[in-house]
């Protein structure tokens, strides 16, 4: 079973020597955390230091994850991680100039690509080392996102390392064992940092009727197609898990009203609402726009109150969410919005 946390940046540390509440992870955002007035660096979690801003007038927050049972934790690569019998959270990171591969400046592979590849390298083996094999939930954060190197967008770049890295390993770029998944802008010059949640059982992978499931975006988009499904749904025990990717103003493939943050907004929800209507037929019946955790992130700060009010409008005044000034991974994306659902059931599936 796991718990999800949104905690004031300076009651990281207390949550995470409190024994009772079993935290495995946790990311932290600000270009400045764990280095002033953030969360200490001495935290003996798997801590992934998000360098995008809250938004001002917004709280600083973490995401913290919590769960049940014996917890171990260690290194395996890169990978730093924590977990227990079902699950593990666990935080990759990885500088790209630094960490390109000899053969890889021979072929001429661009940094970021290789670091993507490198990052994703690194956590398969480890999981698969470690024995918990199924994604659930990946975050990405991507240096200068939007930018180009090598004369490619760097989110292209990332998506061609990404898909190399899963198809090595053996694992599938489509379908039903896809992890939910979001990338996000970073600081320039910040590491690409990759923090996931994965289990010892599959999840099943959700669609959204409205767009073309991004595996199958054609080429306009770049030579590989992004490697994630819309949502994925698991249960352990009576608790069921929904995690809705990073979603956006898009139908079909396309991006709708461009410049108008309002309407983006609108039909990001108007996605997540159908992301919800295909899990409740899944197994999370009952779960709601008012009962998910959301991520908020937004590319001009004076967009919020907008972008809140629609929000609220939908999912209630008392939504909880989480603030974030970020660069969204298209150019003409004004905001993305990630959630979460945590429903516990009075039955067990597997009894």
């Amino acid at each position: 079973m796991l718990q999800l946390h949104h905690l004031p940046t300076g009651a990281l540390d207390r949550a995470a020597s409190d024994v009772q509440t079993s935290l495995i992870g946790a990311a932290c955002f600000g270009a400045r955390v764990g280095l002033d007035g953030g969360a200490p660096p001495d935290i003996h979690i798997p801590l992934a230091c998000v360098q995008v801003e809250p938004l001002a007038g917004e709280p600083a927050l973490c995401e913290a994850w919590s769960t049940q049972g014996a917890l171990q934790q260690g290194q395996q690569g890169r990978l730093q991680w924590c977990g227990n019998a079902d699950v593990l959270f666990g935080v990759v990171q990885v500088q790209e100039e630094s960490a390109q591969a000899e053969s890889a400046q021979a072929e001429h592979i661009p940094p970021l690509q290789d670091a993507a590849r490198a990052a994703y390298a690194d956590l398969f083996s480890a999981l698969d080392a470690l024995g918990y094999p199924h994604l659930l939930r990946v975050w990405n954060h991507v240096s200068d996102i939007n930018g180009a190197s090598d004369g490619m967008e760097r989110y292209r770049l990332f998506n061609i390392g990404r898909q190399d890295a899963f198809l090595a390993h053996g694992r599938t770029v489509a379908g039903i064992s896809v992890p939910a998944a979001s990338a996000l802008g970073a600081a320039v010059g910040a590491p690409l940092l990759v923090y996931c949640i994965a289990a010892r059982q599959p999840a099943t992978a959700i669609e959204n009727p409205r767009q073309l499931s991004a595996y199958h975006y054609p080429q306009d988009y770049g030579p590989r197609s992004p490697t994630f499904s819309r949502a994925s749904l698991v249960s352990f025990g009576t608790q069921r898990l929904l995690f809705i990717s990073g979603t956006a103003s898009i139908v079909g493939h396309r991006t709708l009203h461009a410049e108008d943050v309002a309407e983006q907004t609108r039909e990001t929800l108007r996605n997540i609402g159908a992301i919800l209507q295909q899990a409740q037929s899944r197994g999370a019946a009952g779960m709601s726009l008012a009962d998910l955790y959301y991520k908020v992130y937004v590319r001009h700060a004076a967009d919020w109150p907008v972008i809140r009010a629609e929000l609220q409008r939908a999912a209630g005044t008392a939504a909880r969410y989480i603030a974030l000034q970020a660069d969204v991974c298209r150019i003409d994306l004004l905001v993305e919005i990630e959630a979460t659902g945590l429903q516990t059931t009075t039955q067990d599936p597997c009894a």
